[in-house]
């Protein structure tokens, strides 16, 4: 069983990029009236505290979500600003929502979603937050092509694995390339970490081949502490909703203004 477990990193610089871009995507696909499907392969355990010792070992959500707000990183009026304040009248101050809580703020009743988490501990820990979801305790590559297509037909997908099985970086642009034939119309959006030996390249590189349209969005940050080898955030999405670039462009000059310097890639 893998060892992965977010709650030591929920909130961090990585979190922020990714569920700001998440969020804006999600606001934009529940502007219409017409259902969705959401899909995760990888969704932990959707709710976190960020005064548990485990996110205080690290200090990551201090340096990520916890300035973000201190600092007027988010406008009000962001759909992660507006996922995080109702998840925190629900949870409490501390609370920080993994992507199936941020999916919830924005789903309607008559909208699918699919979870899939392995881990037994972070599937327990998600059955106790995700009632409006389908889940599964099972790969969720797997799961993601049983799913696909998913009725409704519109929708999105999110791939946010650990990578802690380093194959996934080669097998990763096979598996999107599939589901892409089996669901045309899907928002594909994977996440990935940008390391100090650029282990993403070639996987987004393969990507890129295969998927002209695809809008990929990186940022840089200083690693959280000696020795991390974390230097940035990427997301990369097939099919990307209407206006997913002006928002992009906005988080990456938020980043490149707070962290100008690379001297640590």
């Amino acid at each position: 069983m893998l060892s992965y477990q977010h709650a030591y990193h929920a909130g961090n610089l990585a979190d922020l990029h990714k569920h700001a871009l998440l969020a804006a995507m999600l606001s934009y696909l529940t502007v219409k009236p017409k259902p969705l499907s959401y899909l995760e392969t990888h969704a932990g355990r959707g709710l976190y505290d960020l005064t548990s010792p485990e996110a205080e070992k690290t200090g990551e959500a201090a340096a990520g979500i916890t300035r973000a707000l201190a600092e007027d990183w988010l406008p009000a009026d962001h759909p992660l600003r507006q996922a995080l304040d109702a998840v925190r009248a629900r949870h409490g101050a501390t609370a920080y929502p993994g992507s199936p809580l941020i999916a919830r703020h924005f789903l309607r009743p008559d909208d699918i979603a699919h979870l899939a988490e392995l881990h037994p501990t972070e599937h327990e820990a998600l059955a106790e937050v995700a009632g409006f979801a389908r889940l599964h305790q099972q790969d969720g590559f797997q799961m993601a092509q049983a799913v696909c297509p998913p009725m409704p037909r519109r929708g999105m997908l999110l791939i946010d694995p650990s990578y802690e099985v380093k194959a996934d970086y080669d097998a990763i642009p096979r598996h999107i390339s599939r589901l892409v034939r089996k669901w045309n119309v899907g928002v594909i959006a994977l996440w990935y970490p940008i390391l100090t030996g650029q282990r993403h390249v070639p996987m987004i590189e393969a990507l890129r081949g295969g998927h002209a349209d695809a809008l990929i969005s990186e940022v840089n940050f200083p690693p959280a502490r000696s020795g991390h080898g974390m230097i940035g955030s990427g997301m990369a999405v097939v099919n990307p909703p209407y206006g997913l670039d002006e928002e992009a462009a906005r988080i990456e000059s938020l980043f490149s203004q707070r962290f100008p310097g690379k001297a640590w890639r």
